[in-house]
Protein backbone atom coordinates (compact mmCIF):
# COMPACT_ATOMS: atom_id res chain seq x y z
CA UNK A 1 0.00 0.00 0.00
CA UNK A 2 1.28 3.61 -1.03
CA UNK A 3 1.52 5.93 1.86
CA UNK A 4 0.88 9.90 0.99
CA UNK A 5 3.92 11.86 3.18
CA UNK A 6 1.82 14.39 5.11
CA UNK A 7 3.82 17.74 6.02
CA UNK A 8 3.53 20.47 7.58
CA UNK A 9 1.99 23.27 5.49
CA UNK A 10 4.54 25.92 6.81
CA UNK A 11 7.12 23.43 6.40
CA UNK A 12 9.34 23.70 3.48
CA UNK A 13 8.83 20.80 1.05
CA UNK A 14 11.70 18.09 0.73
CA UNK A 15 11.17 18.80 -2.91
CA UNK A 16 10.76 22.07 -3.68
CA UNK A 17 8.05 23.01 -6.56
CA UNK A 18 8.44 26.27 -8.83
CA UNK A 19 7.15 28.67 -7.05
CA UNK A 20 3.49 29.85 -8.01
CA UNK A 21 4.61 33.18 -9.19
CA UNK A 22 2.31 33.45 -12.39
CA UNK A 23 -1.01 31.90 -13.50
CA UNK A 24 0.71 29.34 -15.88
CA UNK A 25 2.48 27.77 -12.87
CA UNK A 26 -0.58 26.56 -11.37
CA UNK A 27 -0.21 23.64 -14.14
CA UNK A 28 3.23 22.99 -13.60
CA UNK A 29 2.75 22.44 -10.07
CA UNK A 30 -0.44 20.45 -10.58
CA UNK A 31 1.55 17.52 -12.92
CA UNK A 32 4.45 17.87 -10.39
CA UNK A 33 2.18 17.51 -6.99
CA UNK A 34 0.16 14.71 -8.73
CA UNK A 35 3.04 12.55 -9.95
CA UNK A 36 4.57 13.08 -6.64
CA UNK A 37 0.96 11.57 -4.73
CA UNK A 38 1.08 14.81 -2.65
CA UNK A 39 -2.73 15.86 -2.26
CA UNK A 40 -1.18 18.15 0.03
CA UNK A 41 0.64 20.54 -2.14
CA UNK A 42 -2.47 20.10 -4.80
CA UNK A 43 -5.00 21.45 -1.79
CA UNK A 44 -2.23 24.44 -1.53
CA UNK A 45 -2.86 26.05 -4.62
CA UNK A 46 -6.49 26.66 -3.61
CA UNK A 47 -7.94 29.64 -1.43
CA UNK A 48 -9.71 28.17 1.57
CA UNK A 49 -13.35 28.82 0.12
CA UNK A 50 -11.83 27.39 -3.20
CA UNK A 51 -14.72 25.24 -5.69
CA UNK A 52 -13.41 22.04 -7.65
CA UNK A 53 -15.62 19.94 -10.34
CA UNK A 54 -14.00 16.55 -10.88
CA UNK A 55 -14.77 14.75 -14.69
CA UNK A 56 -17.73 12.95 -13.13
CA UNK A 57 -19.51 16.24 -11.67
CA UNK A 58 -18.22 15.63 -8.02
CA UNK A 59 -18.13 19.25 -6.56
CA UNK A 60 -15.95 19.92 -3.57
CA UNK A 61 -16.16 23.32 -2.01
CA UNK A 62 -13.30 23.97 0.32
CA UNK A 63 -9.65 23.46 0.33
CA UNK A 64 -10.14 20.64 2.73
CA UNK A 65 -12.33 18.21 0.86
CA UNK A 66 -10.41 19.11 -2.11
CA UNK A 67 -7.19 17.90 -0.19
CA UNK A 68 -9.50 14.99 1.08
CA UNK A 69 -10.64 13.44 -2.78
CA UNK A 70 -7.28 13.96 -3.73
CA UNK A 71 -5.61 12.33 -1.20
CA UNK A 72 -7.94 9.15 -1.39
CA UNK A 73 -8.04 9.26 -5.35
CA UNK A 74 -3.84 9.24 -5.47
CA UNK A 75 -4.02 6.29 -2.99
CA UNK A 76 -6.87 4.24 -4.90
CA UNK A 77 -7.71 5.73 -8.32
CA UNK A 78 -4.30 6.54 -9.62
CA UNK A 79 -1.99 5.32 -7.35
CA UNK A 80 0.30 4.17 -10.63
CA UNK A 81 -0.71 7.21 -12.62
CA UNK A 82 1.51 9.58 -14.34
CA UNK A 83 0.50 13.15 -15.57
CA UNK A 84 2.09 15.28 -18.42
CA UNK A 85 1.34 18.78 -19.57
CA UNK A 86 0.50 18.81 -23.31
CA UNK A 87 -0.69 22.17 -23.75
CA UNK A 88 -1.51 25.68 -21.39
CA UNK A 89 -2.73 29.26 -22.00
CA UNK A 90 -3.03 31.45 -20.09
CA UNK A 91 -6.27 34.45 -20.18
CA UNK A 92 -6.36 37.56 -18.23
CA UNK A 93 -9.50 38.39 -16.93
CA UNK A 94 -8.48 41.67 -14.82
CA UNK A 95 -5.27 43.22 -14.13
CA UNK A 96 -1.66 41.25 -15.72
CA UNK A 97 1.19 39.53 -14.31
CA UNK A 98 2.29 42.48 -12.65
CA UNK A 99 -0.94 44.01 -11.25
CA UNK A 100 -2.88 43.11 -7.65
CA UNK A 101 -5.11 42.45 -7.61
CA UNK A 102 -5.10 39.91 -10.84
CA UNK A 103 -7.54 37.61 -12.18
CA UNK A 104 -6.47 34.90 -14.94
CA UNK A 105 -8.11 31.58 -16.41
CA UNK A 106 -6.22 28.80 -16.81
CA UNK A 107 -6.67 25.50 -19.13
CA UNK A 108 -4.61 22.93 -19.60
CA UNK A 109 -4.32 19.97 -21.71
CA UNK A 110 -3.51 17.19 -19.55
CA UNK A 111 -2.87 13.35 -20.38
CA UNK A 112 -2.96 10.96 -18.20
CA UNK A 113 -1.38 7.25 -17.92
CA UNK A 114 -1.65 4.40 -15.41
CA UNK A 115 -4.90 4.49 -14.04
CA UNK A 116 -6.14 1.96 -11.71
CA UNK A 117 -8.12 -1.20 -13.11
CA UNK A 118 -11.78 -1.27 -11.91
CA UNK A 119 -14.57 -3.73 -12.46
CA UNK A 120 -14.31 -5.00 -16.42
CA UNK A 121 -11.30 -2.88 -17.16
CA UNK A 122 -7.92 -4.40 -16.75
CA UNK A 123 -5.90 -1.72 -18.62
CA UNK A 124 -7.34 1.28 -18.73
CA UNK A 125 -6.06 3.11 -21.50
CA UNK A 126 -4.79 6.87 -21.55
CA UNK A 127 -7.03 9.40 -21.29
CA UNK A 128 -6.52 13.17 -21.76
CA UNK A 129 -8.71 16.50 -19.97
CA UNK A 130 -8.96 19.73 -20.04
CA UNK A 131 -8.23 21.56 -16.63
CA UNK A 132 -9.46 24.73 -16.33
CA UNK A 133 -8.24 26.79 -13.38
CA UNK A 134 -9.41 30.40 -12.25
CA UNK A 135 -6.61 31.81 -10.42
CA UNK A 136 -6.38 35.22 -8.63
CA UNK A 137 -3.64 37.25 -6.91
CA UNK A 138 -3.67 39.06 -3.88
CA UNK A 139 -1.05 41.17 -2.02
CA UNK A 140 0.37 38.35 -0.55
CA UNK A 141 0.02 35.79 -3.69
CA UNK A 142 -1.58 33.66 -6.03
CA UNK A 143 -4.40 31.06 -5.23
CA UNK A 144 -7.04 29.11 -7.40
CA UNK A 145 -10.33 29.98 -6.62
CA UNK A 146 -12.13 27.54 -8.98
CA UNK A 147 -11.52 24.71 -10.68
CA UNK A 148 -12.87 21.49 -13.27
CA UNK A 149 -11.54 18.75 -14.90
CA UNK A 150 -12.99 17.57 -18.17
CA UNK A 151 -12.32 14.23 -20.07
CA UNK A 152 -11.75 14.82 -23.40
CA UNK A 153 -14.12 12.12 -25.72
CA UNK A 154 -12.29 11.77 -28.96
CA UNK A 155 -14.90 12.23 -31.49
CA UNK A 156 -17.66 13.01 -29.50
CA UNK A 157 -19.58 15.89 -29.77
CA UNK A 158 -21.63 15.43 -26.51
CA UNK A 159 -23.16 12.74 -23.71
CA UNK A 160 -26.13 10.76 -24.28
CA UNK A 161 -27.82 9.00 -21.57
CA UNK A 162 -29.27 5.53 -22.65
CA UNK A 163 -32.34 3.49 -21.67
CA UNK A 164 -30.24 1.37 -18.63
CA UNK A 165 -29.18 5.12 -17.45
CA UNK A 166 -25.40 4.41 -18.63
CA UNK A 167 -23.63 7.06 -20.26
CA UNK A 168 -22.13 7.47 -23.79
CA UNK A 169 -20.71 10.15 -25.48
CA UNK A 170 -21.51 10.67 -28.77
CA UNK A 171 -21.11 12.67 -32.22
CA UNK A 172 -24.46 13.68 -34.11
CA UNK A 173 -22.18 13.99 -37.15
CA UNK A 174 -22.06 11.42 -40.42
CA UNK A 175 -19.26 10.65 -41.95
CA UNK A 176 -15.43 10.54 -40.34
CA UNK A 177 -15.25 11.35 -36.29
CA UNK A 178 -13.44 14.85 -35.91
CA UNK A 179 -10.06 14.99 -35.04
CA UNK A 180 -9.27 14.52 -31.34
CA UNK A 181 -8.25 17.55 -28.92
Amino acid sequence: MNHIQVRHPSLPSENPYPPFDHPKRIAEIWVEAWNRRDADRLAELFAEDAEFVNVTGLWWNDRESIREAHDYGLRTIFDQSTIALVERRVRWLAGGADTTPAVAVVHAKIKLEGQTAVAEVDDPRPRRTIFTFVVRRTDDDWRCVAAQNTDVAPGAETNVIDDQGQMHSVSYQSGPSPAPN
